[in-house]
Order: structure tokens, then C-alpha cells, then sequence
């Protein structure tokens, strides 16, 4: 089975990549991925080694560039994206760019090429925010940030080219991930990294957002599943079942790396930010899923992760210190 994974040199995409060459000896994948400042091929060393990995560096929005990718892909999976909600809020151009403008390219290279399944991902964060109960597939979509605007215009587009053209495209709306190799711009690995440093942990306003905390190989198991047992045309919520208050998270965090909580400053929230979005996981569970990693071992590894590839973070941060500079320079 030849797969093509798009952003595939970014986090999930890389750790897709390493679950597919790991459980299946006929797999090849291809990895298409403009090396942003969140892919690396350092991400891909485990999946290279193997052999059957082929890497292409190319934009996802580029005509050309994707109709070559998706020639010979049984899959194309297509993770490529804008992932951070802060950086649409500071220049939306680029989330919509690679978000809308990329899917919708990809879906049209795919469909030239006749390929088996479309997979593209989408996120939670399309539904927008609910204060009480939980999203199922047929919720409205209702976006509050440029981000998962773009993303809920893919969403829609990948669904009417199943439509449209009877492609056969499946559509995964997964709760917050988290797990090695996020790039240090989200929660986790930023934290991480002031925190080793004694360094002030800027908390969007009060802390008490919620966000449900899938890990990244939970997600990667919920994929492959879809892959296999998932039907064209439909969409499947993956939630991690971890809802968690923002704090709640950081002070594990802290606890994790022995630090006081005194380094916890509140700024000023972002705007629109969703206080909860969380998912009804009742169809993928009808497929015989169930989030495996418990919450707490998850996260205490994945900091400890962190701690061990400080270089690795290193790295990333040069990549990304110029937003990071410029977004929290006026947040007091």
C-alpha cells in the first residue's frame, strides 16, 4: 500500500508516518512538506531509515507539485496545514492559504489521479465553542478564528467533492493533540521549555479553558482504523476523553518538572478563544476505538520527552521566535 502523507514532516504527520512503516511491512509512504519553520526532516529519521519513505519537499498549494505527488498514492492523507490558531489571529493570509487553498488543491490532484481514499483531517475546532454537552458529527460548524475557518471551508469542500464527484474522501475532526515532537509553540512543549528556564509561563487569561487531550499515537491508531474500517463521504469525530482545564494541564506540567507554581503570569486572553469544544466519540467507538494512552502517564512522558531532546527543541524555537517574540511582546 503506497500512502502519501502531506505535511509530513510536521508532528502528526511524522508520527503517521512512523505508525504506518511500523505496523504494516508492505507499506510505502511519501511525504510531501514545504519544511515550514514546524517540519523538519530531523522528524523523519526513524521513517527514512526504514527505506520505504520517500521525501518530497513542495508546497501542497502548487498545481503541479500535487498532481506528481498523488500519482502511484493508494492514500493521500492530508495533514498539511496552518496548525496555529495564534499565528491566523496575528496574519490569517497564510492559514488561508495552505488550509483552503491547499486542500482544495489537493482534493483536485487526487481526483485527477483516481487515487483509492482521501483522507483529510480536520479539527475539533471547526465547531466552534459549547459551554455544556458535546459536538457530534452533525453539528453545525460555527469557526471563531481564522484558523479553523479556513479549516471548516477544507472541511466542506473535501465533502463536496465526495459529492460532487463520488471521490472517496473521509473527513477526521480529532480533539487537541499532544505527544513528542510538537513543535514549541503549543501548550505543552512551550511550557516545557520556559519552564526548564525559569521563565514566566504566559496563561491566557484565567486558565479555566478546557480542552480534551488526545495523544498523538492514539491519533494515529484512530486514522488507520478510519482508513480500514471508515466509510466514504463521512465524518469521525476522535476525541481523547481527557477534558482538562487549562491549568489543570500546566500544573502537571510543573509537578512533572519539579517547578513552582509561581512561574504561572496571566495575560491577556486571545481573541474569540474557545473556552470548550469538546467531541462525542459515539461513531468512532461504533468502529471499535478507544483512546489507550491514559491521560496522566501521556503527558508526564511527553514532558520528560522534552526534557530529553532539548536540542531538538532548541532547534524548533530559532525556527519560530520571531512570531513567538512579536505575539507575547504586548500581551502583559
Amino acid at each position: 500500500m503506497h500512502y502519501l502523507i502531506t505535511g509530513g514532516a510536521g508532528f502528526i504527520g511524522s508520527s503517521l508516518a512512523d505508525h504506518l512503516l511500523a505496523r504494516y511491512d508492505d507499506a510505502r509512504v511519501t511525504v510531501l512538506d514545504k519544511l515550514t519553520y514546524a517540519g523538519t526532516r530531523e522528524n523523519l529519521q526513524s521513517a527514512e531509515a526504514t527505506g520505504r519513505l520517500t521525501f518530497v519537499e513542495g508546497d501542497v498549494c502548487a498545481e503541479q507539485t500535487a498532481r506528481e505527488a498523488c500519482e502511484g498514492a493508494d492514500i493521500v492523507i492530508h495533514a498539511a496545514a496552518e496548525s496555529h490558531v495564534d499565528r491566523s489571529i496575528l496574519s490569517g493570509q497564510e492559514a488561508a492559504r495552505t488550509n483552503f487553498l491547499g486542500t482544495f488543491t489537493m482534493l483536485e490532484a487526487a481526483r485527477q489521479a483516481e487515487v483509492g481514499k482521501f483522507l483529510f483531517l480536520s479539527t475539533d475546532e471547526v465547531y466552534g465553542a459549547k459551554t455544556e454537552g458535546s459536538f457530534n458529527e452533525e453539528s453545525p460548524l460555527n469557526p471563531r478564528n481564522p484558523y479553523s475557518a479556513a479549516k471548516a471551508g477544507a472541511d466542506r469542500m473535501a465533502h463536496a467533492y465526495f459529492v460532487t464527484y463520488g471521490m472517496p474522501v473521509i473527513i477526521t475532526r480529532p480533539s487537541n493533540n499532544y505527544g513528542p515532537r510538537q513543535f514549541p509553540e503549543k501548550l505543552v512543549p512551550l511550557f516545557v521549555y520556559k519552564a526548564l528556564r525559569d521563565e514566566a509561563l504566559p496563561v491566557y487569561g484565567d486558565g479555566r479553558q478546557r480542552r480534551d487531550w488526545l495523544h498523538v499515537e492514539d491519533h494515529c491508531r484512530a486514522m488507520d482504523l478510519i482508513l480500514r474500517e471508515g466509510e466514504a463521504g463521512e465524518a469521525y469525530n476522535i476525541p481523547g476523553d481527557n477534558e482538562r482545564r487549562n491549568l489543570q494541564t500546566i500544573q502537571i506540567i510543573l509537578d512533572e518538572l519539579g517547578k513552582s507554581e509561581s512561574l504561572i503570569r496571566h495575560v491577556e486572553d486571545r481573541p474569540g478563544h474557545d473556552v470548550r469544544y469538546p467531541l462525542d466519540g459515539v461513531k468512532i467507538a461504533g468502529l471499535g476505538w478507544d483512546a489507550l494512552v491514559p491521560w496522566e502517564d501521556g503527558l508526564r512522558e511527553t514532558v520528560r520527552w522534552y526534557v530529553d531532546n532539548q536540542d531538538w527543541v532548541e532547534r524548533a524555537i530559532k525556527r519560530g521566535e520571531d512570531f513567538h517574540n512579536q505575539w507575547y511582546a504586548g500581551r502583559k
